[in-house]
Protein backbone atom coordinates (compact mmCIF):
# COMPACT_ATOMS: atom_id res chain seq x y z
CA UNK A 1 0.00 0.00 0.00
CA UNK A 2 1.42 3.10 -0.77
CA UNK A 3 1.18 6.76 1.07
CA UNK A 4 0.25 9.58 -0.75
CA UNK A 5 1.67 12.76 0.90
CA UNK A 6 -0.80 15.51 0.44
CA UNK A 7 0.74 18.79 -0.81
CA UNK A 8 -0.41 22.45 0.25
CA UNK A 9 -2.40 24.07 -2.60
CA UNK A 10 -0.78 27.83 -3.47
CA UNK A 11 -3.49 29.61 -1.25
CA UNK A 12 -2.72 27.41 1.72
CA UNK A 13 0.98 28.31 1.23
CA UNK A 14 0.45 31.81 0.65
CA UNK A 15 -1.79 31.58 3.95
CA UNK A 16 1.39 29.86 5.90
CA UNK A 17 3.63 32.46 4.92
CA UNK A 18 1.36 35.85 5.83
CA UNK A 19 0.76 34.05 8.92
CA UNK A 20 4.76 33.98 9.81
CA UNK A 21 5.20 37.68 8.15
CA UNK A 22 2.17 39.07 10.61
CA UNK A 23 4.08 36.99 13.84
CA UNK A 24 7.48 38.43 12.53
CA UNK A 25 5.97 41.82 12.66
CA UNK A 26 4.40 41.58 15.98
CA UNK A 27 7.71 40.54 17.73
CA UNK A 28 9.40 43.47 16.03
CA UNK A 29 6.69 45.92 17.09
CA UNK A 30 7.37 44.84 20.90
CA UNK A 31 10.65 44.48 20.73
CA UNK A 32 10.72 47.91 19.46
CA UNK A 33 7.55 49.37 22.08
CA UNK A 34 10.15 47.84 25.37
CA UNK A 35 12.96 49.78 23.48
CA UNK A 36 11.03 53.29 23.51
CA UNK A 37 9.48 52.57 26.58
CA UNK A 38 12.67 51.84 28.45
CA UNK A 39 14.37 55.37 27.00
CA UNK A 40 11.89 57.42 27.79
CA UNK A 41 11.25 55.83 31.72
CA UNK A 42 14.41 55.40 33.74
CA UNK A 43 11.60 53.53 36.47
CA UNK A 44 11.44 51.04 33.30
CA UNK A 45 15.15 50.33 33.15
CA UNK A 46 15.31 49.89 36.88
CA UNK A 47 12.86 47.66 36.76
CA UNK A 48 10.71 48.89 39.67
CA UNK A 49 13.64 49.74 41.88
CA UNK A 50 14.07 53.09 43.77
CA UNK A 51 16.80 55.72 42.29
CA UNK A 52 20.01 54.60 44.16
CA UNK A 53 21.43 57.17 46.29
CA UNK A 54 24.69 55.33 47.14
CA UNK A 55 27.30 53.74 45.24
CA UNK A 56 26.45 49.98 46.75
CA UNK A 57 23.16 50.91 45.60
CA UNK A 58 23.96 51.13 42.04
CA UNK A 59 25.75 47.62 42.18
CA UNK A 60 22.66 46.21 43.67
CA UNK A 61 20.71 47.61 41.20
CA UNK A 62 22.95 46.65 38.17
CA UNK A 63 23.20 43.06 40.02
CA UNK A 64 19.18 43.65 39.86
CA UNK A 65 19.14 44.48 35.83
CA UNK A 66 21.34 41.93 35.23
CA UNK A 67 19.40 39.16 36.03
CA UNK A 68 16.49 39.90 34.22
CA UNK A 69 18.67 40.64 31.36
CA UNK A 70 19.49 36.84 31.81
CA UNK A 71 15.96 35.93 32.46
CA UNK A 72 14.52 37.17 29.86
CA UNK A 73 16.88 35.86 27.52
CA UNK A 74 16.42 32.71 28.27
CA UNK A 75 12.97 33.18 28.25
CA UNK A 76 13.25 34.85 24.79
CA UNK A 77 15.27 31.67 24.17
CA UNK A 78 11.92 29.14 25.37
CA UNK A 79 9.02 31.63 24.10
CA UNK A 80 10.66 31.07 20.63
CA UNK A 81 11.08 27.49 20.52
CA UNK A 82 7.48 27.25 21.24
CA UNK A 83 6.54 29.46 18.45
CA UNK A 84 9.23 27.58 15.75
CA UNK A 85 7.16 24.33 16.94
CA UNK A 86 3.73 25.89 17.11
CA UNK A 87 4.15 27.85 13.31
CA UNK A 88 6.60 25.14 11.43
CA UNK A 89 5.54 21.51 13.50
CA UNK A 90 2.14 22.07 13.69
CA UNK A 91 -0.10 19.30 13.01
CA UNK A 92 -0.53 18.72 8.90
CA UNK A 93 -2.20 15.55 8.70
CA UNK A 94 -2.78 11.96 10.68
CA UNK A 95 0.67 10.87 10.24
CA UNK A 96 2.82 10.30 13.34
CA UNK A 97 6.43 12.52 13.07
CA UNK A 98 9.55 10.40 12.75
CA UNK A 99 10.18 8.96 16.59
CA UNK A 100 13.48 8.82 18.23
CA UNK A 101 14.17 7.39 22.31
CA UNK A 102 16.70 10.16 22.43
CA UNK A 103 19.18 12.93 21.24
CA UNK A 104 22.30 12.69 22.66
CA UNK A 105 23.51 16.50 21.30
CA UNK A 106 20.53 17.86 22.73
CA UNK A 107 20.46 16.58 26.36
CA UNK A 108 23.90 17.06 26.78
CA UNK A 109 23.00 20.98 25.79
CA UNK A 110 19.85 21.40 28.23
CA UNK A 111 22.16 19.83 30.96
CA UNK A 112 24.78 22.08 30.68
CA UNK A 113 22.94 25.29 29.70
CA UNK A 114 21.62 25.50 32.90
CA UNK A 115 24.61 24.76 35.54
CA UNK A 116 26.50 27.68 33.25
CA UNK A 117 23.73 30.39 33.75
CA UNK A 118 23.50 29.38 37.38
CA UNK A 119 27.02 29.81 37.56
CA UNK A 120 27.38 32.87 36.14
CA UNK A 121 24.58 34.22 38.43
CA UNK A 122 26.46 32.53 41.19
CA UNK A 123 29.61 34.37 40.58
CA UNK A 124 28.06 38.20 40.15
CA UNK A 125 25.87 38.15 42.82
CA UNK A 126 28.81 36.71 45.48
CA UNK A 127 30.98 39.46 44.13
CA UNK A 128 28.58 42.01 44.70
CA UNK A 129 27.61 40.85 47.97
CA UNK A 130 31.44 41.18 49.20
CA UNK A 131 31.63 44.93 47.41
CA UNK A 132 28.21 45.98 49.31
CA UNK A 133 29.14 43.79 52.66
CA UNK A 134 33.16 45.01 52.26
CA UNK A 135 34.27 47.87 55.74
CA UNK A 136 36.48 50.11 55.81
CA UNK A 137 39.76 50.68 57.86
CA UNK A 138 38.58 53.67 58.73
CA UNK A 139 35.89 55.63 57.66
CA UNK A 140 35.20 59.60 57.41
CA UNK A 141 31.87 59.09 59.60
CA UNK A 142 30.66 56.09 62.25
CA UNK A 143 27.23 56.31 63.22
CA UNK A 144 26.28 53.79 65.92
CA UNK A 145 22.46 53.54 65.61
CA UNK A 146 20.62 51.88 67.92
CA UNK A 147 16.73 50.33 67.45
CA UNK A 148 14.54 50.26 69.99
CA UNK A 149 10.71 49.88 70.51
CA UNK A 150 9.58 52.22 68.53
CA UNK A 151 12.47 54.50 67.72
CA UNK A 152 15.55 55.11 66.82
CA UNK A 153 18.88 56.67 68.48
CA UNK A 154 21.60 57.81 65.90
CA UNK A 155 25.17 58.63 67.89
CA UNK A 156 28.53 60.08 66.20
CA UNK A 157 31.10 58.81 68.57
CA UNK A 158 34.03 60.52 66.56
CA UNK A 159 31.67 63.96 67.55
CA UNK A 160 30.17 62.96 70.84
CA UNK A 161 26.51 63.69 69.38
CA UNK A 162 23.38 62.06 69.26
CA UNK A 163 20.28 62.73 67.91
CA UNK A 164 16.96 60.62 68.49
CA UNK A 165 13.34 61.56 68.67
CA UNK A 166 9.79 60.20 68.89
CA UNK A 167 6.90 57.62 67.18
CA UNK A 168 4.98 59.19 64.58
CA UNK A 169 2.00 60.54 66.12
CA UNK A 170 -1.51 60.59 63.76
CA UNK A 171 -2.50 63.67 65.96
CA UNK A 172 -0.15 65.80 64.02
CA UNK A 173 0.44 67.15 60.25
CA UNK A 174 2.92 65.61 58.56
CA UNK A 175 5.65 68.19 59.06
CA UNK A 176 5.49 68.49 63.08
CA UNK A 177 5.96 64.39 62.74
CA UNK A 178 9.02 64.94 60.50
CA UNK A 179 10.60 67.48 62.85
CA UNK A 180 10.02 64.87 65.47
CA UNK A 181 11.39 61.76 64.16
CA UNK A 182 14.27 60.64 64.52
CA UNK A 183 17.11 62.76 62.45
CA UNK A 184 20.13 60.86 60.99
CA UNK A 185 22.61 63.31 58.44
CA UNK A 186 25.19 62.71 56.86
CA UNK A 187 27.61 63.83 54.20
CA UNK A 188 28.00 62.96 49.91
CA UNK A 189 30.84 61.55 48.94
CA UNK A 190 32.02 60.38 52.57
CA UNK A 191 32.16 56.79 53.28
CA UNK A 192 29.83 56.33 56.34
CA UNK A 193 29.69 53.29 58.42
CA UNK A 194 26.84 52.29 60.62
CA UNK A 195 26.98 49.58 63.64
CA UNK A 196 23.52 48.63 64.77
CA UNK A 197 22.49 47.45 67.55
CA UNK A 198 19.32 46.60 69.76
CA UNK A 199 18.17 46.31 73.64
CA UNK A 200 14.57 44.43 73.00
CA UNK A 201 13.41 42.70 69.67
CA UNK A 202 14.94 42.49 66.17
CA UNK A 203 14.36 45.60 64.25
CA UNK A 204 15.43 46.22 60.26
CA UNK A 205 17.47 49.16 59.23
CA UNK A 206 15.99 50.36 55.72
CA UNK A 207 16.09 53.34 54.00
CA UNK A 208 14.45 52.50 50.17
CA UNK A 209 16.95 54.50 48.01
CA UNK A 210 20.18 52.71 49.23
CA UNK A 211 18.70 49.67 47.65
CA UNK A 212 19.46 47.58 50.86
CA UNK A 213 18.29 46.87 54.25
CA UNK A 214 20.40 45.00 57.62
CA UNK A 215 18.99 43.17 60.67
CA UNK A 216 19.26 45.04 64.01
CA UNK A 217 19.37 41.95 66.63
CA UNK A 218 20.06 41.90 70.03
CA UNK A 219 23.07 40.96 71.08
CA UNK A 220 24.39 40.73 68.03
CA UNK A 221 26.07 43.56 66.67
CA UNK A 222 25.52 44.04 62.63
CA UNK A 223 27.97 46.83 60.05
CA UNK A 224 27.77 48.16 57.31
CA UNK A 225 29.14 51.36 54.75
CA UNK A 226 27.80 53.68 52.56
CA UNK A 227 29.11 56.21 50.33
CA UNK A 228 26.05 58.35 49.13
CA UNK A 229 26.11 60.53 45.76
CA UNK A 230 23.45 62.61 45.95
CA UNK A 231 22.02 65.08 48.46
CA UNK A 232 18.73 65.14 49.23
CA UNK A 233 15.68 64.17 52.15
CA UNK A 234 14.53 60.69 52.57
CA UNK A 235 12.29 58.65 55.20
CA UNK A 236 14.22 55.89 57.00
CA UNK A 237 11.99 52.35 58.22
CA UNK A 238 12.12 49.71 60.09
CA UNK A 239 11.35 46.53 57.87
CA UNK A 240 11.17 43.56 60.56
CA UNK A 241 7.83 43.81 62.10
CA UNK A 242 8.63 44.68 65.84
CA UNK A 243 5.93 45.08 67.74
CA UNK A 244 2.24 47.49 67.99
CA UNK A 245 3.65 50.39 66.57
CA UNK A 246 6.31 48.84 64.18
CA UNK A 247 4.77 51.07 61.28
CA UNK A 248 5.43 54.19 62.91
CA UNK A 249 9.45 53.43 63.92
CA UNK A 250 10.51 55.90 61.09
CA UNK A 251 13.46 58.19 60.96
CA UNK A 252 14.74 61.15 58.75
CA UNK A 253 17.69 60.60 56.38
CA UNK A 254 19.31 63.78 55.19
CA UNK A 255 22.51 63.86 53.22
CA UNK A 256 24.05 66.79 53.27
CA UNK A 257 27.50 68.47 51.89
CA UNK A 258 30.26 68.27 53.91
CA UNK A 259 30.57 71.61 54.65
CA UNK A 260 26.63 71.51 55.93
CA UNK A 261 27.47 68.28 57.70
CA UNK A 262 30.04 70.21 60.12
CA UNK A 263 27.83 72.88 60.56
CA UNK A 264 25.03 70.62 61.81
CA UNK A 265 27.30 68.45 63.88
CA UNK A 266 29.08 72.05 65.20
CA UNK A 267 25.21 73.34 65.73
CA UNK A 268 24.23 70.36 67.79
CA UNK A 269 27.12 69.90 69.88
CA UNK A 270 26.44 73.05 70.97
CA UNK A 271 23.24 72.57 71.78
CA UNK A 272 23.67 69.00 73.56
CA UNK A 273 26.64 71.16 75.68
CA UNK A 274 24.24 73.83 76.67
CA UNK A 275 21.20 71.56 77.44
CA UNK A 276 23.92 69.65 79.77
CA UNK A 277 25.46 72.38 81.12
CA UNK A 278 21.53 73.73 82.18
CA UNK A 279 21.07 69.95 84.04
CA UNK A 280 23.69 70.71 86.33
Amino acid sequence: MTLIRRQAAPGERGTAKRRRASAVRAGALAVMLLALTGCTNDTFTRLGFPNPVTEQGKVTLSLWQGSWIAGLLVGCVVWGLILWAVIFHRKRGDKLPPQVRYNMPIEILYTIVPFVLIAVLFYYTAKDENTIDSLSAKPAVTVNVVGFQWSWEFNYPQYDVTTDGYMWNPALSQSQNQELLPLLEIPVGEVVRFNLTSPDVIHAFWVPEFLFKRDVIPGHPNHFQITATQTGTFTGHCSELCGLYHSRMLFTLKIVTVPQFEAWIAHEKTIQNTSFGSTQ
